[in-house]
């Protein structure tokens, strides 16, 4: 069996949340630790939600009244797997007749996702609108995508950018299959536990 270390669960922490687990290590409440390293209260309490970033010399005077190293603070998350094989696909368990190729790695705390997407003849994506950025990039074949009120016939070479908030779909109007290139944020897949590739909606 696997043991994850006290510092390979530190290193999938974010910032916030290492200064927050140091400071009720220590028993100190925000008022203590600002009085220690001469910050304010509620810089710290943004800082420690990961609403503001600290400079450096705020990260040394929180080090000295947390009693830790700065490295404590700036270890930089594993990010796992970063080199995906052709021969090793990493396919997106979904009920859909498209074929969903995984593209990105198993960062921690993912933002975007990256999906080679192989569109059957006459697929149509629904209707979506969510916050975030889409980017569709025809590697081959053709579709037509509708965002907002702009509708384009896209073939190899052409893609769209904007803004998800508008509503927006595609289909694959062509007689043949399309190899379309995938990226968005914020991730809607997600890695089950037992490492399988899911969606909510997709």
């Amino acid at each position: 069996m696997h043991t994850v270390s006290t510092t390979d669960r530190r290193r999938q922490m974010p910032m916030g949340d290492r200064i927050r687990a140091r400071r009720k290590a220590l028993g100190l409440t925000l008022q203590q630790v600002a009085q220690r390293s001469g910050l304010s209260a509620p810089f710290i309490s943004q800082a420690e939600r990961d609403l503001s970033v600290p400079s450096l010399v705020s990260l040394l005077a929180l080090a000295d009244a947390l009693t830790v190293d700065l490295t404590y603070f700036m270890e930089v998350p594993d990010s796992g797997a970063i080199v995906h094989r052709a021969a090793k696909p990493s396919r997106i368990a979904i009920d859909s007749p498209v074929d969903y190729i995984d593209l990105a790695s198993d960062l921690n705390g993912r933002k975007l996702d990256i999906i080679l997407m192989r569109v059957p003849p006459g697929h149509a994506f629904p209707t979506d609108q969510r916050n975030g950025e889409d980017f569709l990039y025809v590697v081959e074949g053709e579709i037509t995508g509708v965002v907002g009120k702009t509708k384009a016939r896209l073939g190899p070479g052409d893609n769209l950018h904007f803004d998800s908030l508008q509503p927006h779909s595609a289909r694959n109007t062509s007689d043949r299959e399309a190899l379309v290139l995938y990226v968005g944020t914020p991730s809607i897949f997600r890695k089950t536990a037992d490492g399988v590739i899911d969606a909510a909606d997709a």
